[in-house]
């Protein structure tokens, strides 16, 4: 018969006051506890292993091979304890299965608990099985392995459903297992000691399907590297629904310094679509290395005006404060932060009182003695921040944990266990230590890997750079609460093709970045853990119906109602979707067939999300699912493929015009369509109709998958006007025109360019906010030319300086040669403007030069440079 001891859930809360009462930030952590360390509502305890009482020492010793431990009937014999390992340890006691007994099967299902002690800097992985049927698997953070004198300690949790119990005898496996692309090389550093195992009775419906702890994850979207533009803003929607991070609570940096020109251009718009698709927004504006505070330490007025008039335009938009980025590397003032903090510690109660304060995005720099920093005065002293070296000391740090709500601290490839500047260690370093996980919530603003980080070889991993990435993203599910890869687009770093003008790309034809010669890729990894791990919601009723096929293998289901999600602070932002996710940890082919119980009988429809170089191959859209209230659902995924479902019931699909609607010329005389995807849209119907005249509007294509179009039926010098319709309704868009012409902008790969001064690489780069300048006053002879490597016939030159509006040049000409060597005479010249376009008659050429012929006082600037032919 099975003993049920009342687990005391106050208890739980009360530990967690306890730690947070001894904690700087104490009642910040107290108020943000929300779901992110609140346990779901346990009742009654099934068994307990161990004692709580931060020892391992009631265990048996390391043994070889599978463990088996039947719970006794009584739980009243502790002494038998001593046949159960400390913990796991793959190369010596992989498995251990613990058989008990339920007499009847807990309604809403069961918790497990197990409270980890010290476990390798390897982030090992607990797999558990529920009578063979993955449940899921708990990423362990530990120190050992570096020279931490602090032990990591922490209270795991894995939510269970009932469907995974069974009456009479039940089998509850744990598993150590190794990252997806290691070998047996990884094995011995797979290990992990443990204080307790529990298994808990939920007293109540579960809130959330945690999955070893609660964690927001994110990334940053932003053009070029910097920009807040509508480019940003049209990728954004698009970059949350693949990475599996829309809907459910999740949050993203935002960055928009404000010593970055254009850099909040849109910057409204851009949090206005993060509320839409209910995520969170950690908001860094202000530009420390400005500022010079008055005498008494306070921040000068224009500062002050910055941050207000900020917080008042914005601040109910995001919901974190991030203080400053990497303030040593970057050398800036402690006093600075602390004037920032104090500010936003005074005024966002009245301002915006539901904003959280963020540590600076901590890298832990060191003095200048040890390591160059940037942003170095002339005044021949250098140094990392002021005082030199204060990022670097966890006692200085302190006294902006002391203001702050939430701590931070940025992380690449493995350096979050480095030995020193790591964030996972020196956070252990500034606190003094962890009794249950970090003393103050971390949301890290930064981590990611590059193309040249790659795993440690001793774990053998077969694609080390995927496995890298992996890995640091499991660490921070590990120890972090909220954690942001470091951005979408930025070079070297990317999730997507990076370098491109998101102004000028439709975002369905967004491409993976991929590392060479290996199958995953960063999003691969991020959209698997992404949806094991940060989809949020209430979790769904659903019974895995090939279970014969999936014993005892890694994969993972994972289905939420996110319109259960209280609204986010501030924005009010809230969801109706459905989430459903299927999750393949497994380095072959598996096929998961899944029954789900929707929350009502109704039509579904929605969106889904699989393999796919681009986004517009990895979605699908999907309708006509009827629940009765259960759905049926198949899914072949290959080695570590993640889909994700994103389902509405039918009747409350708002068909939506669509936007965005771009018409440009290409090749052939043909015009080019792309419009931004519309909510409920399975196909598109093009209208036309020519750009003069009163003639109405002609359906010329029906029916039309996907987001571009490319009409062929054109005429030379003729212009037309188009509208996109949702097909089966009157939803129509707003129209665009084009004029079909032979004559289109040239690829400019691999295009050379010289000029009579500074870089003019900048002109052709793609990057509406770099340019080319003179770096001096206009005067006649200043030249910029361009190789085109190919010889096209060409006869239009297109030069924008918006950016600096007043540095066209004020007279030009314009020359063009076959072999750099021999020019024609002027083909063109005129007078200058911000948008200068230049045609002339059909010259075939390899160079171009373009000569200023003018005195004036401003320099000769060309943003973008752009040949057509």
């Amino acid at each position: 018969m099975m003993r049920y001891v009342i687990v005391p859930s106050a208890l739980l809360i009360l530990l967690i006051l306890i730690s947070a009462s001894s904690n700087y930030g104490a009642s910040a952590k107290t108020e943000l506890v929300k779901v992110m360390t609140e346990s779901n509502q346990i009742g009654n305890q099934i068994w307990m292993l161990g004692k709580p009482n931060d020892s391992y020492s009631e265990f048996g010793k390391e043994s070889a091979g599978q463990i088996s431990y039947t719970v006794s009937a009584d739980l009243k014999q502790p002494e038998i304890w001593n046949s159960l390992p400390q913990g796991l340890n793959k190369s010596l006691n992989p498995t251990l299965s613990i058989n008990y007994s339920l007499a009847e099967i807990p309604e809403y299902g069961v918790h497990f608990r197990v409270k980890i002690l010290d476990a390798y800097k390897s982030v090992p992985q607990m797999a558990v099985f529920s009578n063979k049927m993955l449940s899921g698997i708990i990423q362990i953070a530990g120190v050992g392995g570096t020279t931490s004198t602090y032990a990591y300690k922490k209270l795991y949790e894995l939510y269970i459903p009932k469907e995974q119990l069974q009456l009479g005898n039940n089998e509850l496996k744990l598993s150590a297992v190794g990252c997806l692309y290691c070998k047996s090389d990884e094995n011995k550093f797979l290990w992990w000691k443990w204080d307790y195992l529990s298994l808990d009775a939920l007293a109540a419906p579960a809130l959330e399907p945690i999955h070893g702890r609660y964690v927001e994850s994110g990334t940053k979207v932003s053009n070029l590297s910097f920009y807040y533009d509508q480019g940003a803003v049209k990728h954004l929607p698009y970059v949350l629904k693949w990475l599996g991070i829309a809907y459910s609570g999740n949050v993203m940096r935002v960055d928009c310094a404000t010593d970055v020109k254009e850099g909040c251009s849109a910057i409204k718009p851009y949090y206005e679509t993060l509320r839409d698709y209910n995520t969170q927004a950690v908001a860094l504006h202000l530009h420390t290395g400005n500022i010079k505070l008055k005498a008494d330490g306070t921040l000068p007025a224009d500062a002050e005006n910055k941050l207000l008039d900020y917080v008042k335009q914005y601040g109910s938009l995001f919901q974190y404060y991030e203080i400053d980025n990497e303030p040593g590397l970057f050398n800036r003032s402690k006093s600075v932060n602390l004037a920032i903090a104090q500010w936003l510690k005074t005024n966002l109660p009245k301002l915006a009182p539901h904003v959280k304060t963020v540590a600076p995005g901590w890298a832990y720099a060191p003095e200048y003695s040890m390591r160059a920093c940037r942003n170095q005065n002339s005044s021949g002293r250098f140094s990392c921040g002021d005082p030199d070296g204060w990022e670097g000391d966890p006692n200085q740090r302190m006294e902006l944990e002391e203001m702050t709500d939430v701590t931070n601290g940025h992380a690449y490839g493995t350096s979050y266990v480095n030995n020193k500047d790591g964030s996972f260690v020196e956070n252990l370093r500034t606190f003094g230590g962890s009794e249950d996980g970090l003393q103050k919530l971390m949301l890290n603003t930064e981590y990611g890997t590059s193309d040249s980080h790659k795993d440690p070889k001793e774990y053998g991993a077969a694609e080390p750079q995927s496995a890298v990435f992996d890995r640091i993203m499991r660490a921070h599910i590990g120890y972090a609460d909220m954690f942001m890869q470091h951005a979408a687009f930025y070079p070297q770093y990317a999730l997507f093709e990076s370098g491109i003008d998101l102004n000028a790309q439709n975002p369905a034809q967004m491409k993976i970045h991929k590392n060479l010669l290996e199958n995953d890729t960063r999003v691969g990894v991020m959209r698997r853990l992404n949806l094991a791990y940060a989809t949020h919601g209430k979790p769904l009723i659903y019974e895995l119906t090939n279970k014969s096929e999936l014993s005892d293998k890694l994969v993972y289901f994972r289905g939420v109602d996110t319109s259960a999600l209280p609204a986010l602070p501030g924005s009010g932002g809230k969801s109706d979707k459905i989430l459903l996710n299927f999750v393949n940890f497994e380095s072959s082919t598996q096929t998961i067939e899944v029954k789900v119980t929707m929350p009502e009988s109704a039509m579904f429809e929605g969106e889904r999300f699989g393999a796919g170089d681009t986004y517009e191959t990895a979605r699908t859209y999907v309708s006509g699912l009827q629940a009765a209230p259960e759905l049926a659902f198949k899914e072949t995924l290959g080695p570590g493929e993640a889909v994700q479902y994103i389902l509405t019931r039918t009747d409350r699909v708002k068909p939506i015009a669509p936007a965005w609607i771009e018409a440009k010329p290409a090749p052939n005389h043909a015009i080019e369509l792309s419009w931004k995807e519309s909510e409920g849209a399975t196909s598109y119907d093009i209208l036309r109709k020519p750009g003069a005249g009163e003639d109405s509007y002609e359906v010329i294509a029906e029916r039309v998958q996907g987001t571009e179009f490319v009409d062929t039926s054109t005429l030379i010098g003729d212009q037309y006007l188009y509208q996109i319709r949702l097909s089966g309704t009157n939803e129509i868009s707003q129209p665009a025109a084009a004029t079909a012409t032979d004559s289109v902008a040239l690829d400019r790969t691999g295009w050379e360019a010289t000029s009579s001064s500074g870089k003019p690489q900048g002109a052709i780069d793609g990057n509406m906010y770099s340019r080319w300048d003179t770096g001096v006053a206009q005067a006649p002879g200043q030249f910029y030319q361009v190789d085109m490597k190919t010889a096209y016939t060409i006869n239009r030159i297109l030069l924008r300086c918006e950016g600096s509006p007043n540095d066209y040049p004020r007279k030009y000409e314009v020359y063009v040669s076959t072999d750099g060597n021999h020019w024609s005479q002027a083909v063109a010249s005129g007078t200058g403007s911000s948008v200068l376009d230049i045609r002339f008659s059909p010259q075939f050429a390899r160079f171009i030069k373009i000569v200023q012929t003018m005195k004036a006082g401003n320099y000769w600037s060309i943003h973008d440079l752009q040949i057509y032919g």
